[in-house]
């Protein structure tokens, strides 16, 4: 019995190591992001990727953007679209605030409003989704 109870509880922590919930401001869950970068709605259908290089994919494979290291979002033309300070503050590409990232995963708009909420997945991840680009 104990054998049984260690093998569930590691396949239950693997499973929720693999991917973070996505929310709403409701805590409605309205996607996930998986460790590997793949992106999916709350029915688990792939709408995008993030690949370890900051390259970000549609469902087709199709690049749309980029994280560069430092940060700076990108659109697939290399134009910058926004930035992710360190701090979780969001800007788009005039360097105006349009969001914060809190360090819990609250997701915030530029009037402090919690728009959603990205517990445990990098700020520039809750970015690309909430902000720059639309995974559906």
């Amino acid at each position: 019995m104990k054998k049984l109870f260690i093998t569930l509880f590691a396949l239950a922590s693997i499973t929720f190591a693999e991917a973070q919930t996505i929310q709403n401001s409701s805590y409605s869950t309205i996607g996930y992001i998986k460790s590997d970068g793949t992106i999916q709605n709350s029915s688990y259908s792939t709408t995008g990727y993030i690949k370890s290089d900051g390259t970000i994919q549609n469902s087709s494979y199709s690049t749309i953007g980029y994280i560069k290291s430092d940060g700076t979002i990108q659109n697939s033309s290399y134009s910058t679209v926004g930035y992710v300070k360190s701090d979780g503050t969001v800007q788009n590409s005039s360097y105006s605030t349009i969001g914060y990232i809190k360090e819990d995963g609250t997701v915030q708009n530029s009037s402090y409003s919690t728009v959603g909420y990205a517990k445990g997945i990098k700020k520039e991840w809750a970015a690309v989704h909430f902000f720059f680009f639309k995974f559906n």
